[in-house]
């Protein structure tokens, strides 16, 4: 192993200050931390720790707003509001049976109000003649309550300027009356404005107000006023010492804003597009147009709000997230009940009345309209039942939460990011690159990696450049200060010194002319091997090469095939008649073993758990050294020819570099359910695509070869010359820091055989783009960021039983 440069530098002055004040982004940089390899103790882009102080006399309420026509409606019991598709009741006796009826007195609907006396009556048809009563008080009623559509639901400009922001903590009022919280810092006073602004919007907890970050950096306020009173996300936190103003807005139902929470319904995406409108209007927003930036949850709300269209949006820079809800939820049919159902139930549980103790704080202050607001968050949608009583996909259900099926709708500029071993969001994410085909200045980074490192200089660089085009509209420039100070945060981030890479406008004096050579550039970048550059601390988040690339998929790209053998070789040649079969046994524990052994993933070494393939469980193919370097870069299709002792089973392949030191590298991995097999149309030689339709649904054939193709997982790689190429079957396990799978329940453990002969030649494709150079030396195998190492053992397969 090469010896690494320890860069360690003694902070001082100015840096030392920043560093307290960076501390926030280890709470705050959207990733968790975990006591062990299952627990997750924190998820978002947040901080709730500390005390908040807050002048609820100067900053909780707004001035009032024209209503659209459907005013609260207030009865002698409870209080109503009619909303899109929804009518609200609160302030009722809890556990009372209420009435919601029709235009014509007809029984629409009923219900029990909950443990707050609070209700919401779904699913309803628009109309302006709802109103709402106790069933056993046919006296006690509301008045004529109107719901509206999505489409009729928009107000006039009117609406978008009559309300003004102001720093600190407040609310906004959106068009059905509702109001959501908000934290708005300016990099300087508002009168000395106008600044490019930026807007974070989730369910986490971006409106939480604002706090110094202590000790001495308050001395330094001057030169960076959001140190003194910092948002409780990363990217707020980033961007605002780069001089943006940014403002954190509560999703509907969570924080202290008004509502109740589901996820991603059509009100929330509203919410966010009439955010996008007021902010943009308010007159220190520079161009009256706004940027949408954030990690995970925000970097998803961001596609959301993006494909509808609000005329103010600049541009959006989402990182780490998913490219469809259900292929981080059931991957391959395979329900996720690890990361994804986890995440899920912390949301719910953080939409909770009082879920964080900062709404406590600001409710003992004196915050009545957060207090009131609490009322409905107990409506929430139990949306991890939604998740169970929806295993296929449809277009009813899962069609609205799948990015990948709209994303195309989205015009404005993307800066999009993500890493192939996201523990987190998952892998699947570059499917979005090829979708975004309406973009007007699309940029795309992948990357090995964990779920935070779109924090990571390599990649806050470009971020830098993309919101100074297309949000600040300027030559790029960051500030002396800032660059400086950037190596101290990073450690306190990532455990190592890192440094921003060197400015690519700064030479320019014309907006324009660095505009144009900007948007000449190829949108697709690739960056290899991060984690092992030579002169910085190994597992750090920096690569040593990257490429660019005209669009995705890869338009270099060939398909090269590796087929099946026995004795567990993998060539490129097909076997003969006589190759015969391999078996392997179903692992029942698999599903609840992750790749981590203690400790956090996010730890500049993690403690790895990449054990060796098990006897009899899996199946192992491996090919001769190769004799010049091969780079993957996109999807890979392992194509099976099956056979079970079972009606279904539940497949896990994995890729992996074999090195010339006989150390074995982690590089990609893919799932599938075998009864979700059916293709979708759109699938390809190198991607399959399965549809997940109910009426797909196919158990495999007994006695019979089954063709199921695996999807694998995004790949970008380099397979250096002398290294071997190895596939791996197995049950679904052993294969994510955080994910977990609900395998199959059977009766008797099944056995898999896969054939490998004549007829049944089973393979795998894979992405291979010729002509991309690979500058650097085989890096340390435990260098590279979560792709864990291990020693290479040669593994015998066991005979399968030809049907």
């Amino acid at each position: 192993m090469r010896t690494r440069k320890q860069r360690t530098k003694k902070v001082t002055g100015l840096a030392a200050c920043v560093v307290l004040a960076v501390g926030l982004l280890v709470g705050c940089g959207g990733g968790q931390s975990q006591t062990d390899a299952t627990e997750v103790a924190d998820w978002s882009e947040e901080s709730d720790d500390a005390a908040v102080e807050v002048d609820p006399g100067d900053t909780m309420l707004v001035d009032l707003v024209p209503d659209l026509g459907y005013p609260d409606r207030t009865s002698e019991n409870f209080k109503v509001r009619g909303t899109v598709n929804m009518v609200y009741v609160w302030s009722a006796t809890p556990e009372v049976d209420l009435q919601l009826l029709g235009p014509d007195g007809e029984l629409v609907a009923a219900g029990e109000t909950d443990y707050q006396g609070s209700l919401i009556f779904r699913d309803l048809a628009p109309g302006d003649g709802y109103r709402v009563q106790q069933a056993d008080d046919t006296e006690d009623y509301t008045g004529p309550i109107a719901v509206v559509s999505v489409a009729g639901s928009f107000p006039g400009e009117e609406f978008y300027e009559s309300q003004t922001l102001d720093v600190g903590y407040g609310y906004i009022k959106m068009r059905d009356g509702n109001l959501l919280s908000y934290f708005l810092a300016l990099p300087g006073p508002a009168d000395e404005g106008p600044y490019p602004t930026l807007v974070n919007y989730s369910g986490y907890s971006p409106s939480r107000p604002g706090k110094p970050v202590g000790g001495e950096a308050e001395l330094f306020c001057g030169i960076f006023p959001i140190l003194c009173d910092a948002p409780s996300y990363a990217s707020g936190l980033i961007m605002g010492m780069m001089g943006y103003a940014v403002i954190g807005v509560n999703v509907r139902g969570t924080g202290c804003s008004g509502g109740a929470y589901d996820y991603f319904e059509p009100l929330q995406i509203l919410d966010g597009y009439d955010v996008v409108e007021i902010v943009a209007r308010q007159p220190w927003v520079k161009h009256h147009k706004v940027g949408m930036v954030g990690l995970s949850y925000p970097g998803i709300a961001q596609l959301f709000v993006a494909k509808a269209r609000p005329p103010s949006l600049a541009a959006i820079a989402p990182f780490s997230v998913i490219a469809n809800t259900a292929t981080t939820m059931i991957p391959g049919g395979i329900y996720n009940i690890g990361f994804a159902m986890e995440w899920i139930e912390h949301v719910l549980n953080k939409a909770k009345p009082y879920a964080h103790g900062w709404i406590e704080e600001l409710v003992a202050q004196g915050d009545t309209v957060c207090e009131e607001h609490q009322l409905l968050h107990s409506q929430m949608l139990d949306v991890i039942q939604k998740a169970y009583d929806n295993p296929y996909y449809n277009d009813e259900v899962a069609k609205p939460l799948d990015p990948s099926a709209f994303v195309h709708e989205i015009e404005v500029p993307v800066f999009l990011v993500g890493q192939n071993q996201d523990e987190q969001t998952g892998p699947h994410f570059p499917v979005l690159f090829g979708k975004m085909t309406g973009s007007a200045g699309p940029r795309f980074t992948m990357t090995n990696g964990i779920h935070k490192d779109g924090f990571s200089p390599q990649i806050v660089a470009e971020w830098a450049n993309f919101l100074s085009f297309y949000v600040q509209r300027k030559v790029p420039y960051i500030t002396p200060d800032l660059r400086a100070m950037v190596p101290y945060f990073m450690e306190q981030t990532y455990g190592a010194v890192l440094e921003v890479p060197a400015p690519r406008f700064e030479h320019y004096t014309n907006y324009e002319e660095a505009l144009a050579d900007y948007e000449a550039e190829k949108p697709v970048r690739v960056i290899f091997e991060s984690g092992a550059h030579p002169d910085i601390e190994y597992g750090a988040p920096q690569g040593t090469f990257e490429a660019h690339f005209d669009a995705w998929p890869i338009p270099e790209t060939e398909s090269s095939r590796w087929y099946f053998h026995p004795d567990g070789v993998l060539a490129q040649e097909p076997p003969d008649e006589n190759g015969g079969a391999s078996a392997f046994q179903h692992d029942a524990e698999a599903g609840d073993r992750s790749l981590i052994a203690s400790g956090s993933v996010e730890a500049l070494h993690p403690d790895w758990a990449y054990g060796q393939p098990q006897p009899g469980y899996a199946l192992s193919f491996i090919s001769e050294p190769l004799p010049e370097a091969m780079v993957l870069i996109g999807h890979a299709s392992v194509d099976l020819w099956l056979h079970s002792t079972a009606s279904d089973a539940d497949l896990e392949v994995s890729i992996t570099e074999v090195r010339p030191d006989e150390m074995e590298s982690y590089v990609q991995v893919g799932w599938l359910r075998a009864s979700r097999r059916k293709l979708r149309d759109a699938s390809t030689e190198l991607r399959p695509i399965p549809s997940h339709l109910v009426q797909d649904e196919q158990m495999l054939a007994s006695g019979e070869w089954n063709e199921v193709r695996v999807e694998m997982m995004p790949i970008s790689h380099p397979f250096r010359a002398g290294s071997r190429i190895r596939i791996l079957v197995d049950t679904p396990g052993d294969s994510m820091a955080l994910w977990r799978f609900d395998l199959l329940q059977h009766e008797n453990v099944p056995t898999h055989t896969v054939a490998h002969f004549g007829d049944f030649p089973s393979s795998v494709a894979l992405p291979l783009v010729p002509g991309v150079e690979v500058p650097t030396e085989l890096p340390d195998c435990q260098a590279l960021r979560a792709q864990p190492c291990r020693q290479y053992q040669p593994y015998k397969n066991a005979s399968g039983q030809l049907p």
